[in-house]
């Protein structure tokens, strides 16, 4: 994986997911994972867009006067990285995402962000529709417990790993953090050994 054609989305890590109100939530380790592939990409010089949801409800958690609209303090982005607010769950509808990435030659789209049955999975579904190579890191998005309509209740690792396996090698390519960034690595070293 070459970074000069790749980017990093991070989605909604926002200071509203903290909140109690949305209750049992799986891998608590998500955010320390969006960071080391955030540190990796800074590193290395590559694309970053970070995308922040937005309500125009005074009493959503998203609503831009509210503290817990705000990313949280882990992944704030830099002054040269893109930020991009969303109004729905697709991180394309409505943010000019799809135009920058293909004015900036971006062919392949790495995912992380919360959660992963909303989100995360909506986006992840427009960019393999659109037609980019597009990779969901696992342990770098998180659910939350869902009930269904039926009144059953699904525990959040079951939404999270149910989620992942609708998506994968159907909308995108479902990788760990380790494995994305071991064969980025690879790449980058066999493209020296080939220059010297």
């Amino acid at each position: 994986m070459e970074l000069t054609n790749t980017a990093l989305v991070i989605v909604d890590v926002q200071k509203a997911f903290a909140d109690p109100k949305w209750g049992e939530r799986n891998n608590q380790d998500a955010e320390k994972n969006m960071a080391k592939l955030l540190h990796h990409w800074r590193q290395k010089g590559g694309s970053v867009v970070h995308i922040q949801h937005r309500s125009a409800d005074p009493d959503s958690l998203f609503y831009p006067e509210k503290e817990s609209f705000g990313l949280i303090e882990a992944l704030q982005p830099k002054d040269d990285e893109t930020v991009m607010e969303k109004t729905v769950n697709s991180a394309f509808i409505g943010t000019g995402l799809e135009g920058y990435l293909r004015s900036n030659g971006i062919d392949t789209v790495v995912i992380a962000g919360l959660t992963t049955p909303h989100c995360v999975s909506t986006t992840t579904r427009m960019s393999g529709n659109l037609g980019f190579r597009t990779y969901l890191v696992s342990d770098a998005t998180a659910a939350f417990a869902l009930t269904g309509p039926d009144g059953i209740r699904y525990d959040a690792e079951t939404v999270h790993a149910l989620t992942l396996a609708t998506l994968h090698e159907e909308f995108a390519e479902v990788v760990t953090t380790e494995k994305l960034l071991q064969a980025d690595w690879a790449a980058g070293e066999q493209e020296e050994e080939a220059r010297g």
